[in-house]
């Protein structure tokens, strides 16, 4: 049988009950990083007193998960089985999913454990409207990609879960200000950690805040996204002709569109 395990995002005490039982009766470790999940399994035992069993360790992780399942004897699922990401919930931008698929197809039994998840806590604590939200997890780190996705996400109409590294959150939210400075937004970096520390307010209002904060760690944003207003097209058009500098009518279209004023800038010199 296999059990997916969630492990603590940042505070060693969210590891539940059920996952401290099922680590002392398996046999088989599958890890994202064996590395991590020894170190976790080291702090578990020195905080709980408990002996672990002597594992057999097998590394999968984005890079090997095809090969690695295409060459496994399922037979091993005989034994118990468990998989750990790093942190947080297995298959949450994290591999998981593949070896759900690989156990429905081989008619392995599974089970998943609930535990920590970085993007639940974060909507919640958002104080945004969780009645429907999306999740987007990492962006594409550039290019038009990005690009396409931070407009998908600045324009769901549901508030939208982003993950983000400490490399690229200023960057990030330099991107969003600039594109759409007046959507609301809440950040939160180190989660359940000793520096958790957030953020509210408009993406206009948070960049600055963000350039001066401590930057380390993993970042959780949601936006408080909205639909892509409907409006006339001919709206375009005719501000496109006026006599008016395109700033103006940029800034014009955007109060009449809800769209970011550069967006609206650009739209104007397509015509």
């Amino acid at each position: 049988m296999l059990t997916l395990v969630p492990t603590p995002i940042g505070n060693i005490e969210d590891i539940s009950f059920r996952a401290v039982e099922a680590l002392k009766k398996a046999n088989v470790l599958f890890c994202e990083d064996t590395r991590v999940t020894k170190k976790l399994l080291g702090l578990l035992s020195d905080r709980l007193g408990v002996t672990f069993p002597d594992y057999r360790f097998l590394a999968l992780h984005s890079h090997n998960e095809t090969t690695l399942l295409k060459g496994l004897d399922s037979h091993i699922f005989e034994m118990n089985c468990l998989y750990l990401s790093d942190a947080g919930m297995p298959g949450i931008s994290d591999p998981g999913y593949t070896l759900i698929t690989y156990c429905q197809e081989n008619n392995i039994p599974y089970d998943v454990l609930p535990g920590a998840n970085a993007a639940l806590i974060a909507i919640v604590m958002s104080g945004f409207d969780t009645k429907h939200f999306l999740f987007f997890g990492f962006l594409p780190h550039k290019g038009k990609e990005r690009s396409t996705a931070l407009t998908r996400a600045a324009e769901s109409g549901y508030p939208t879960i982003v993950y983000e590294s400490t490399h690229r959150i200023e960057k990030f939210f330099d991107e969003l200000a600039d594109a759409y400075p007046d959507v609301e937004v809440f950040a939160v970096k180190e989660l359940t950690k000793l520096h958790q520390k957030q953020f509210k307010g408009t993406a206009a209002e948070v960049a600055p805040m963000i350039k001066g904060a401590n930057q380390k760690g993993e970042w959780v944003v949601v936006i408080n996204s909205r639909e892509e207003s409907v409006f006339d097209p001919s709206v375009i058009d005719m501000l496109a002709r006026a006599d008016i500098p395109k700033k103006e009518a940029a800034k014009i279209l955007s109060q009449l569109s809800g769209i970011g004023t550069k967006e609206c800038y650009n739209l104007l010199l397509s015509k």
